[in-house]
């Protein structure tokens, strides 16, 4: 497999997201038309010491190549063999998370803390890229704070160290998820480097990331947030990017559901499937009508059956409804790069 190949095929990624990309997701995705997936941030110390929940973070299935673990960690030894131990479990890649903001990441020297030290990314980039024959792939930020926007030098540091792409979350670390993403910065990075850029952030519609992806000559979009709200995405911003592929895309979220849960059966018992299903209703009902009062009967339900019930009822009543824009909604605005 030619990872890059693949990501012609179909440029629209799955972003990694903690807490939202587990196994089930990330086929469920798959199927409903993502190219290329990513796994939540997996620890390298975790990994070093076969710690059970790093474990489950870490599974996959066939179903879902060209699929990559991603790791994080302050120690290049510890990630490099947590890296080699990903390859050895058949992943297909390995990306590094050098974006995570998340303060217990960072004050530990990891995440988006490597971005103020190009030095210790390079020693990092460098020893994992020993320990693997797999591609080795980078997800960082425009830079720390505004005053060290240094995406462009990562990159080249990136290009001479063999990585195969560098995924831009157009934030800086002090943003967090503040403010917008800064896509002119993304294109500009794409313009001045050598090797292939995939952008992320704020992108909740077809339209945009079929115009991030064109107008700034990228070489893939990463897609997150936007997914949790219009599960469809991936299909239909491959179809207005490949216009020949021209299939209707029905919004019947009976079906999504029924989808989604076969996948969660696989990995689930009823309480974590009542979690995870009252977690993805709601966030696919943002911007419909009454979706706060649907929310509140989600959590109040008591059983999986009544979930699905409550579920049911209320997608039955808005699928002929247009979803209003609620991307500015504080539930909305998780992740981790």
């Amino acid at each position: 497999m030619q990872l890059l190949d693949e990501l012609k095929k179909n440029p629209f990624v799955l972003a990694p997201m903690a807490g939202i990309t587990d196994t089930a997701f990330r086929s469920f995705m798959k199927e409903m038309g993502a190219g290329i997936v990513i796994s939540e941030l997996v620890s390298g110390d975790g990994i070093e010491h076969l710690n059970s929940n790093t474990m489950k973070i870490m599974r996959y299935e066939e179903d879902q190549r060209p699929v990559a673990i991603q790791l994080f960690g302050e120690d290049p030894i510890i990630v490099g063999r947590a890296a080699k131990f990903v390859q050895n479990k058949g992943a297909d890649f390995v990306d590094l998370n050098f974006g995570c903001p998340v303060p217990k990441v960072v004050k530990k020297g990891a995440g988006s803390a490597l971005l103020k030290d190009p030095l210790a990314l390079k020693i990092m980039i460098s020893t994992v890229r020993r320990y693997i024959d797999i591609p080795l792939t980078i997800k960082i930020r425009t830079g720390w704070d505004e005053s060290m926007r240094n995406a462009v030098e990562v990159a080249n540091i990136a290009h001479n160290e063999g990585v195969t792409w560098v995924a831009i979350h157009g934030r800086t670390r002090a943003q967090g998820y503040s403010g917008v993403a800064d896509w002119d910065f993304i294109g500009d990075v794409k313009a001045k480097s050598k090797i292939p850029i995939i952008g992320n952030g704020d992108i909740h519609t077809p339209a945009q990331a079929v115009d991030r992806l064109k107008t700034y000559g990228l070489d893939g979009v990463m897609i997150g947030r936007g997914c949790l709200k219009n599960p469809w995405i991936f299909q239909e911003s491959r179809m207005l990017y490949n216009l020949h592929e021209q299939k209707p895309v029905v919004h019947d979220f009976q079906s999504v559901f029924f989808k989604l849960k076969s996948y969660l059966d696989k990995t689930c018992d009823d309480k974590l499937m009542s979690i995870q299903l009252k977690k993805f209703a709601a966030w696919f009902s943002a911007g419909y009508p009454e979706s706060s009062k649907f929310r509140k009967s989600l959590f109040d339900s008591k059983s999986v059956p009544e979930l699905w019930q409550v579920i049911s009822n209320y997608f039955a009543e808005v699928k002929s409804v247009n979803q209003e824009d609620t991307s500015h909604e504080e539930f909305l605005m998780g992740g981790h790069g």
